[in-house]
């Protein structure tokens, strides 16, 4: 059944993809796990940059949430230094109604509305409600750096 439906998402997104995003199969013969792409949103910090992620879909997907990470590195109080992202429907608020394409939406408005409320990494929510110009500017940096 999984397969199924990861098959019928790939074909959703190949007709219908979402802004800024794309994703697909890492391999041809293996179709539960997947690269994506987002770039990175303009009027944001991380304007310019092309951050690559693993989708690892479950097999009782989607009754359970695929495992999301950035494979580039990114300087987000959201996102850990191991490309972890904390994003409620990725864990409590997963529902089998949502779709990768929806998914990958929600990680690119995180990039342009952060949630310093719940950080991954207190430093950069700290840096980013205090100074925000500076939290900014770091950012530019590790994506010029990193995802360029």
């Amino acid at each position: 059944m999984a397969l199924i439906r990861i098959k019928k998402e790939l074909q959703d997104l190949g007709t219908n993809p979402p802004e800024n995003c794309s994703a697909g199969p890492m391999n041809p013969s293996d179709f539960f796990k997947w690269q994506a792409t987002i770039m990175g949103p303009s009027d944001s910090p991380y304007e310019g940059g092309v951050f690559f992620l693993e989708i690892t879909f479950p097999q009782d997907y989607p009754f359970k949430p695929p495992k999301i990470k950035f494979q580039t590195k990114i300087y987000h109080c959201n996102v850990n230094d191991k490309g972890g992202i904390c994003l409620d429907i990725l864990k409590d608020n997963w529902s089998p109604a949502l779709t990768i394409s929806k998914v990958l939406l929600s990680i690119c408005s995180l990039l342009t509305d952060p949630n310093p409320d719940d950080p991954l990494v207190p430093e950069i929510a700290k840096l980013y409600k205090e100074n925000r110009k500076k939290h900014d500017k770091t950012a530019a940096e590790w994506t010029a750096k990193y995802a360029q």
